[in-house]
């Protein structure tokens, strides 16, 4: 019994050993396999972080803002980051003319050629010289504690401060980097308080270099939703991008600025305008428009082509005839007499930037025009200048500004003829032409002209309704005048030979299997046209047009006839939108049927 108690007991020791060993063993693999666990989720903790989690990383300031010297002042205009175009001269802030121009008043203008700033007040010009502290309002000199204007070359630098005497404008300047705020905008705009302190980073992401941080419950000025971050501008001008999360609701706040702005005041006519612009090549042709004028109905505003200019310089040549003046007044008319660009002296994009970017050649300009507008008794003046390339634009719409301001002196009505709105002639900035002049007149024609590759109507409906909706986004329709056309265009087209069409591999022209030529003809002369090619006149409702086609010798011929059928639905356009008044290209071009039309949606 002894013995087998004692095997007994060595059995189960034996067990107990292998059953410790087993638990080491298990225990072990236990601690392994959670030792690996937790180094995979280490690892994947850090990759995580490493692609989620936010950097610490600083970004560039110099690089942010483009500074490369430390002579340049960064400049902050609302919510853009500009071009380092600031200086800091004797405490003051000088900033370069073209961000004035271009993102704070418009109305700076600066003449490299004469060295002169020029700022246009309703009924004054203000004229500052290069590094003087002294300037003058017409003739009348003030002066400043500080230079004004200074120049590095051609590059003009205009003090904020004196910016700010015509501007609704507030600036503040902070170091580290060297910057300039300048805040202009009014109204309601969006505002947020953060909840904590936190980053601004360069772009909405937590690995995007951060710019700058931001206290607990400071104000930030919201720019934009980018997904989970909004784009926000800081009080000291940085402008990126803060977790939504860490911002309070957005909520609406106006500004306000203790700036009055200038009164543009204008001349309006309190009846519907209906002009006409009647050609005149000669003095002696002058009587010849009034038996034109005796065959209107209800016309009470003519513009006749009487100022020229004679050369780059800006003298004008006038035909203005006091005779025919005073002929208009009797029969109620008003005479706004037309200048042009491309009809005297000068005929080119080259020679109407020449006149127009020298402030005295302007100056002269001017100064001739009202004298022959005064010395005529005309009522107005009419500028019809058709040369005016991208480069020319800020020195025309300055001619604009100086003229309606010798206008206004003087009681002259100003209009100013316009393309109808494209991409391509934005140069001619027609708001500001809508706030300085008195009527802004839309030439709703040569919707296909006389250079046009293709056959097509000279004042489709949709062409005309399109200038005239563009046109009133930009200025009042109580100020705008919508011009038709007295003529159209007998289009022939003839099928291309293979030598033309090889000829013109790579061009434009080479789109087309037809050469495309036209003459242009008056109402009266385009129907006899087309009754002698004995063609039949069907109408087209899109162009909203009488349409006529025919063949003769190999060509086709088409045109889309201007009559006092297509003349109502453009009329109809100016009743719709409510317009100041309808215009036409030219007098004595027109059927007489035409005036019985007008005057039954102008009189």
């Amino acid at each position: 019994m002894d013995q087998r108690r004692i095997m007994d007991q060595r059995r189960r020791r034996t067990r107990g050993r292998r059953q410790s060993r087993r638990r080491r063993k298990r225990n072990l693999m236990l601690k392994i396999i959670f030792f690996i666990i937790f180094i995979i989720g280490l690892i994947a903790a850090l990759l995580l972080w490493k692609r989620y989690g936010g950097t610490k990383e600083r970004a560039d300031l110099d690089e942010y803002y483009g500074i490369e010297n430390e002579n340049q002042l960064a400049v902050i205009v609302n919510n853009q980051v500009l071009e380092p175009r600031g200086r800091l001269w004797d405490g003051k802030v000088y900033v370069e003319y073209s961000i004035v121009r271009d993102y704070i008043n418009e109305r700076f203008y600066w003449d490299a050629n004469e060295n002169v700033l020029l700022y246009a007040l309703p009924n004054d010009i203000v004229s500052v010289g290069v590094g003087s502290k002294e300037y003058s309002v017409s003739k009348q000199k003030n002066s400043e504690d500080y230079v004004i204007l200074k120049a590095e070359g051609s590059t003009a630098y205009i003090a904020l401060d004196f910016v700010k005497q015509y501007t609704g404008v507030e600036f503040e300047v902070y170091d580290d980097p060297g910057r300039v705020m300048v805040l202009t905008e009014t109204g309601d705009v969006d505002v947020a308080l953060t909840k904590r302190k936190t980053q601004v980073r360069y772009q909405g992401g937590v690995k995007s270099p951060v710019l700058t941080e931001v206290k607990k419950k400071e104000k930030v000025r919201v720019i934009e939703d980018e997904g989970d971050w909004k784009k926000v501008r800081t009080e000291d001008g940085f402008v990126g991008y803060i977790r939504k999360k860490h911002l309070k609701d957005v909520t609406s706040e106006k500004i306000s600025r203790e700036f009055t702005e200038p009164e543009y005041t204008n001349i309006s006519r309190d009846h519907t305008i209906n002009m006409a612009w009647c050609n005149v090549t000669n003095y002696d042709a002058n009587s010849s428009i009034l038996e034109m004028i005796a065959q209107t109905k209800g016309l009470n505003t003519i513009s006749p082509t009487w100022f020229h200019v004679a050369d780059t310089a800006g003298n004008v040549e006038s035909i203005a005839g006091s005779d025919f003046v005073n002929y208009a007044h009797q029969a109620g008319i008003e005479v706004w007499a037309a200048i042009r660009d491309f009809d005297g002296g000068i005929n080119s994009f080259e020679e109407s930037f020449e006149l127009l970017s020298h402030t005295s050649s302007r100056d002269n300009l001017i100064n001739q025009l009202i004298a022959a507008s005064l010395s005529s008794g005309v009522d107005g003046i009419n500028v019809d200048f058709e040369k005016i390339s991208t480069e020319c634009g800020e020195h025309y719409i300055q001619f604009i500004r100086e003229l309606s301001v010798k206008c206004r002196q003087n009681g002259l009505v100003l209009s100013v003829d316009n393309y109808v709105p494209q991409a391509y002639n934005q140069q001619y900035h027609r708001k500001e032409q809508g706030i300085v002049a008195d009527y802004v007149i839309i030439m709703g024609y040569d919707e296909h002209y006389g250079g046009s590759l293709e056959a097509g109507s000279v004042a489709s409906y949709d062409f005309v309704q399109n200038g005239i909706a563009k046109t009133i986004e930009e200025v009042p329709a109580e100020k705008v005048i919508n011009a038709v056309p007295f003529f159209t265009r007998v289009w022939k087209e003839t099928p291309k030979t293979e030598g033309e069409l090889a000829a013109q591999a790579g061009t434009e022209e080479a789109e087309y299997s037809t050469k495309v030529e036209s003459t242009a003809y008056s109402m009266k002369d385009a129907q006899l046209v087309v009754s002698q090619a004995g063609a039949q006149i069907t109408w087209d409702d899109v162009t909203k047009q009488n349409y006529a086609t025919w063949e003769s010798e190999g060509s086709t011929y088409k045109v889309w006839l201007e009559d006092a059928k297509s003349l109502q639905p453009r009329l109809q356009l100016m009743k719709d939108y409510g317009l100041a008044g309808t215009a036409a290209w030219r007098l004595g071009q027109e059927t007489s049927d035409i005036w019985d039309v007008i005057l039954q949606y102008t009189n």
